[in-house]
């Protein structure tokens, strides 16, 4: 089994779950901070400095893929309800997040709802790959 986390085969997954019924803009975005939010979490997934011929340095980016999936309000909560069962970690992004100016805001709109009566929007997680696709189940890989 490989040991670098960023060389193949992955023995990890990162998947990032939004809602179905989101505008192209709203996924995005979701997905956006979700993936943000693995990031955080999980530094040695990161890579190193992209360079071009001409030597001009560009950021560093995951070194892994990330699927994306979607699913209903239901399979997202479905989702959280076994990510937090499973004791993996995950990021969270609700609706009342799209009306929020920053992010203590944003961490106020989450703190203010139980998490059986969150209104996902969007999910994201790292962890064992059968982990995950356990976690994810009724969810599709997003168009």
């Amino acid at each position: 089994m490989n040991s670098d986390a960023l060389e193949p085969p992955f023995v990890t997954k990162t998947t990032v779950v939004v809602r179905d019924d989101l505008e192209a803009w709203q996924r995005l975005n979701v997905t956006a901070f979700l993936v943000s939010a693995v990031t955080a979490a999980h530094p040695e997934l990161v890579g190193t400095d992209y360079q071009d011929a001409d030597g001009q340095l560009y950021l560093r980016m995951l070194g892994i893929p990330v699927l994306v999936f979607e699913g209903s309000g239901e399979a997202l909560q479905a989702a959280r309800t076994r990510a937090t069962r499973r004791e993996l970690p995950l990021a969270v992004y609700t609706r009342e997040m799209f009306a929020t100016g920053h992010d203590a805001e944003n961490r106020a709109a989450v703190r203010a709802v139980a998490g059986d009566a969150l209104d996902l929007v969007g999910i994201g997680l790292h962890g064992p790959k059968n982990v995950v696709d356990k976690i994810v189940k009724g969810s599709r890989l997003h168009p």
